[in-house]
């Protein structure tokens, strides 16, 4: 897989000027970084091209500014991000123009610069080329670290891949070392589970998912719209009734694939949506027309068990209850616990992604455990659902 792609094996950075785009964009509370873990994912990128005398210049959006906003510097973030590398991190107030120009040209082989926040340029999302030659001025090869914006065909997360020599950084890398192993070429058989609210948001995602999986769980509320389309009665339970064709369809295309769809053989229920509320598992000819489908029933949880011990490749995008609410995070937490064991034992390859995942992972303590956590979101949904992404195409080796 990663030699498709260029990487930094491939060139030497030592006394070059090194654009490297990461994403910076933090959870901040008063002007402090609450949650580091996209300044840590970046760092060892960051030091490798210190440590070989590369000039560093950071590359970055924050938010979603309107021009140009103090709310929205990355000032803050860079002073977090000094802590993160154990070294001094320069800040430049603009990505372009005077004061980008002075701050490269101080640097020497090994330092680190962070430009300002890139979208204070309304140029910078229309990938608009006068900005990007305004940007190539500043750096002699182009490094994109930044996986979660490469489904963007912004300035900084694709056109500049087209004016300078371009790689991948080590977070891309692994990014893409494991998403290979996930669907590109897995070891087989391959299970995806995913669940979530609603089938509206993720039909792409079944719908490419049926032609390369072995199974699929479906979870979440999302499995309620397909027990309705197959008739079954499910109270009052969230489900987009208005999609039942497409459940049929996705499971048409399935079964023609040879994948086989794993749904809910049971299911718990409670009469109001909040934490600790009465609870009771029923089977699914039996789910009380007042009642809400919360989570999986215990039945369900041991189907989800042995497709997972049937499976060589695990991935995950969705809970397949209401997490956030004990106990109707019972069925995801104990997956995940499940998948976690199989992994670590070396019988499961696991690969996870998107918010929802990552908190539910974290929820059960075992996202460290699982082979690769994606912290990319809307970039790992659109890989899944088989789309290019515009800042991994311009890394590949023509």
């Amino acid at each position: 897989m990663t030699n498709k792609f260029r990487t930094l094996d491939d060139v030497d950075v030592k006394g070059k000027r090194v654009l490297l785009r990461v994403d910076l964009n933090v959870p901040m509370d008063n002007g402090r970084v609450s949650d580091a873990t996209r300044l840590e994912r970046v760092a060892p990128t960051i030091t490798e091209i210190s440590d070989k005398g590369g000039k560093v210049i950071l590359l970055a959006h924050f938010g979603r500014p309107k021009g140009r906003d103090p709310k929205e510097s990355l000032k803050p973030v860079a002073e977090a991000l000094s802590k993160v590398v154990n070294r001094p991190v320069a800040f430049a107030d603009d990505c372009v123009g005077e004061p980008a120009a002075t701050a490269v040209a101080a640097l020497k082989d090994g330092d680190i610069l962070c430009l300002e926040n890139t979208r204070f340029h309304k140029e910078e999302e229309k990938n608009d080329p006068a900005f990007v030659a305004e940007l190539a001025k500043l750096g002699d090869i182009w490094v994109n670290d930044a996986f979660s914006a490469a489904h963007r065909a912004h300035a900084t997360t694709e056109g500049l891949g087209h004016k300078l020599p371009a790689y991948a950084g080590r977070t891309m890398q692994a990014e893409l070392v494991a998403l290979e192993k996930a669907l590109g070429s897995p070891t087989k058989p391959v299970i995806a589970i995913i669940g979530g609210a609603k089938v509206s948001t993720k039909i792409d995602l079944l719908e490419n998912l049926v032609t390369k999986v072995d199974a699929l769980v479906i979870g979440g509320g999302m499995a309620n719209t397909f027990l309705h389309a197959q008739g079954v009665g499910i109270g009052k339970s969230l489900a987009e009734k208005d999609l039942a064709a497409t459940a049929i369809r996705i499971m048409e295309k399935a079964e023609a694939a040879n994948c086989a769809i794993i749904l809910p053989v049971d299911a718990t229920v409670a009469y109001h949506f909040a934490a600790n509320a009465p609870s009771h598992a029923y089977g699914l000819d039996a789910i009380p027309a007042d009642g809400m489908i919360l989570d999986v029933g215990p039945q369900s949880i041991a189907r989800v068990h042995a497709a997972i011990d049937d499976a060589a490749t695990l991935v995950w995008n969705g809970p397949l209850g209401a997490f956030e609410m004990q106990p109707f995070d019972r069925g995801t937490v104990a997956a995940a616990k499940h998948a976690a064991e199989r992994t670590k034992a070396k019988k499961l390859i696991s690969i996870a992604g998107g918010g929802d995942t990552v908190a539910a992972l974290n929820q059960a303590h075992v996202a460290g455990q699982f082979t690769y956590v994606s912290t990319a979101g809307g970039a790992f949904l659109e890989w899944m659902e088989g789309k290019p992404l515009p800042g991994v195409e311009v890394l590949r080796t023509k």
